[in-house]
């Protein structure tokens, strides 16, 4: 399919939508974008008013924040095989939005500082920090992939967040971790995800 731009920045979760991109095998454009810049120019908020990357634009529709970008791929291009079959289905979606949710705000609260008390717990949808973790490291153990024996576009998204996480340490590299990490960062597309990434980012920097 054509008429497919990415916006994105490479040291952004813009990289997770570029590693589905290159899963799908889809024939997408570029556009970088920078922080304060192009960013939060007009052009720009027309297209996601939040002023955040990624999202992508294809044949005229919009679609922002990355685990519906990594879904709605999964769909539109189902030659690809990452949507879920009917007995991976409750899997996919609870720990694809698992990650879009609880995870993401038990990591952004902790990196700003943020401890809910005890009784503030019950008002957060994720409980603790600690939780969280282990919920998913329960998750990523029971089975080869997060929805079952196969790769899915859940794994796009939950692994680039463990990617992420334990790189910046703010996951903790546990062992459930790391293995489910290992089974992921040699695919094809993700090494040619991140290349692309790290070409960018390095002539962005030279510029």
């Amino acid at each position: 399919m054509a008429g497919l731009t990415l916006y994105t920045n490479p040291m952004s979760r813009g990289r997770i939508a570029r590693w589905m991109l290159e899963e799908v095998g889809a024939d997408y454009a570029v556009e970088i974008l920078g922080y304060g810049g192009t960013m939060k120019a007009d052009a720009f908020l027309g297209i996601n008013p939040m002023g955040k990357v990624p999202a992508i634009v294809h044949d005229g529709r919009v679609v922002t924040e990355c685990a519906a970008i990594c879904a709605y791929l999964a769909e539109t291009f189902p030659d690809a095989g990452l949507a879920p079959t009917a007995g991976e289905r409750a899997d996919y979606y609870r720990w694809m939005f698992f990650a879009a949710g609880p995870l993401e705000q038990a990591v952004t609260n902790r990196s700003l500082g943020v401890v809910p008390s005890e009784d503030q717990q019950r008002m957060v949808g994720y409980g603790d920090y600690d939780r969280v973790v282990s919920a998913l490291a329960a998750a990523v153990s029971a089975q080869p992939y997060i929805a079952g024996d196969r790769f899915t576009a859940a794994d796009v998204y939950v692994g680039s967040h463990l990617m992420w996480g334990t790189q910046f340490g703010t996951l903790p590299k546990e062992e459930a971790f790391m293995a489910y990490i290992a089974r992921l960062a040699d695919r094809p597309a993700h090494v040619r995800a991140s290349e692309l990434d790290d070409a960018a980012m390095a002539e962005m920097q030279a510029g």
